[in-house]
């Protein structure tokens, strides 16, 4: 097994913060390892490190001489106009074959393919950077919160993938499903240093906490030890017959040690709401159609929800979670149809509309004062502000200087420290680490009033939900099962498309093969000259293609919008099997060379 990547003895700091102090790690090839380490410990900048965007103030990293980094980027890096199948074939020179081959691993064809990167949700685009860098063929994957904003089949086509990819990979994540499905090791960041470990990430954090729970009782022990010693010197010291036997245990005394116990971190700790719970209907909706005044959404929806059920609203991106929630909450109006809160009910909202528009000139610890429930002590309004890392001077703050991700949590504090008894939350572990999203899972399971969220991450969902809606395909259901049964019916689904895209790879070569036993084998003369004859129709066919393409975008006419697509699928159909002809040819050209 070879080492791709060895950390040795770095150290880096960004003023009095030291984020990596003296530390030491190995990655090698073929092994997958999750990265993991509270919010501002340092993984990102190591991950710049390695990438050879930023220098160590000490130590090394050593790179093996055959090392190819693939690095999935946040940024967007495509160009104006640019279809994906565009953009695959700039950024990587592979030809259009082996690009689309690629993106189909992801789902990534048809339309999608072939039309405009900018029509492509973020979840699709994520799809299309992830498509890029394999036509890289990097031995080293450094993916950093990959399944930010991806939807659940988008998340397991990643997981699948990612399974059966043989080369190494290093995945920054706060989602814990995602890495134990993915990864056979763990790395973990605290207080400067670099633990790794040899199995999945909850196996890492259990063992994290026995070791703390075996350090603590060793420290007991050795108190109790020491106070013992120190009490038996105490008595004997001056007696001239023990003063020799007190002298002994001195010496025993000096050589106690205490074990520092490494991740006595600050833990995160979050109260639920403290609210009356209520009985009934919380919210009703009724022949409900959602969306805008130019595209419905969903239309006769007819859901409610009883007060203390905690609802996980699911469905692909772009099926209409968000607007859903948005007309929940009535900061986006129904086309048709009403949205009926039971009486008493107090709604908080946890969304991006929310958090983006706060008052930029208050404080931190203003803001969560002016939102703290009637009676709240400044204990635990700093308590909460602490738990969602507003610690120290950051309460100072104005909100003018927050980040994004900042003003998000500082939302989600205030809800914390609120008396509301209904929580709306649009995706609310996605700025938390894995700690803090464990803290707010225990806070919303003991909360008694009513919650309805989003979420990527299916750890959270699995541990809060107590139902589950599906928005899809034009209709709002409450899905009847829990929300594991929900996830084994998509995995199934995915599966099943996986199975039938491996049966239709398969069938091609063993036409080709039949082909090549009924026809003798070409001299390399004819053989390239049908090469640059089949590159000739293929170019043809492909240019053909593209002027459909072009003509459907800008066709109103649904008919002539058919029969253009149906043009096209016929070409498709005869790219393929000349595309695969001229691969067989370039092979049997390589083999007599």
């Amino acid at each position: 097994m070879a080492v791709l990547l060895q950390i040795v003895n770095a150290s880096k700091s960004y003023g009095d913060q030291t984020l990596l102090d003296h530390a030491d790690a190995v990655i090698s090839d073929n092994v997958k390892v999750g990265f993991i380490g509270r919010n501002g410990a340092g993984k990102s900048t190591l991950l710049r490190v390695l990438l050879g965007e930023e220098e160590l103030d000490s130590g090394e990293v050593i790179r093996h001489p055959n090392l190819r980094l693939g690095y999935l980027r946040q940024h967007d890096p495509f160009e104006p106009g640019e279809t994906a199948l565009g953009y695959l074939m700039r950024d990587s020179g592979r030809p259009e074959w082996r690009c689309g081959e690629v993106a189909g691993q992801f789902e990534v064809k048809g339309d999608y393919l072939s039309g405009p990167v900018a029509k492509l949700s973020g979840g699709w685009q994520t799809r299309l950077k992830l498509a890029a860098l394999l036509l890289h063929e990097p031995n080293l994957l450094l993916l950093d919160e990959p399944t930010n904003f991806l939807d659940l089949r988008t998340q397991i086509l990643l997981e699948h993938f990612l399974r059966d990819y043989r080369s190494g990979c290093l995945i920054v994540s706060h989602d814990r499903a995602f890495l134990g499905a993915t990864c056979t090791h763990t790395l973990g960041l605290s207080r400067g240093k670099l633990t790794s470990f040899p199995g999945k990430v909850d196996a890492y954090l259990e063992a994290q906490k026995e070791k703390r729970e075996h350090d603590l009782r060793s420290n007991a022990a050795v108190m109790a030890k020491k106070r013992h010693l120190e009490d038996f010197i105490a008595r004997n010291k001056a007696r001239a017959s023990t003063a020799a036997l007190a002298q002994s245990k001195a010496k025993a005394l000096e050589k106690l040690e205490f074990t520092e116990v490494e991740s006595d971190e600050p833990t995160a700790a979050i109260r639920p709401p403290r609210i009356e719970p209520r009985k009934g209907t919380a919210v009703r909706c009724r022949d409900l159609t959602i969306g805008y005044p130019e595209r419905e959404i969903a239309t006769e929806v007819g859901w409610e929800l009883d007060h203390g059920q905690r609802a996980a609203v699911v469905g692909d991106n772009g099926q209409g979670k968000t607007t859903f929630l948005r007309t929940l909450v009535d900061s986006l109006k129904p086309l048709a149809g009403e949205v009926r809160w039971g009486h008493g009910c107090k709604v908080g909202v946890y969304a991006q509309h929310v958090y983006t528009t706060l008052p930029d000139k208050q404080t931190v610890l203003e803001y969560l004062r002016g939102r703290a429930a009637f009676g709240k002590k400044e204990q635990e309004i700093l308590g909460v502000a602490g738990a969602l890392l507003f610690r120290g001077s950051h309460v100072e703050k104005t909100i003018g200087v927050l980040s994004g991700g900042e003003r998000a949590r500082l939302v989600l504090a205030g809800l914390l420290l609120s008396d509301y008894n209904v929580l709306v939350l649009d995706e609310p572990g996605n700025h938390l680490d894995v700690d803090t999203v464990d803290a707010l899972v225990e806070a919303l399971v003991g909360y008694e009033g009513t919650v309805i969220f989003t979420s990527h991450d299916r750890h959270f969902t699995s541990r809060v939900a107590s139902c589950v809606v599906e928005v899809r395909d034009g209709r709002v259901t409450t899905y009847s099962g829990k929300y594991q049964t929900y996830l084994d019916r998509v995995n199934d689904e995915i599966e099943a498309g996986e199975r039938e895209t491996a049966a239709a790879k398969v069938k091609l070569p063993a036409d080709v093969l039949k082909a090549k036993a009924r026809q003798p084998r070409k001299d390399e003369k004819s053989a390239r000259k049908e090469l640059k004859t089949l590159e000739k129709t293929i170019a043809q066919l492909d240019d053909r293609r593209r002027a459909l393409n072009a003509q459907m975008m800008q066709t109103a006419n649904a008919a002539e919008a058919m029969r253009l697509h149906t043009e096209i699928e016929s070409i498709t159909g005869q790219l393929a099997p000349a595309e695969e002809r001229w691969l067989e040819l370039q092979e049997d050209l390589g083999e007599s060379m």
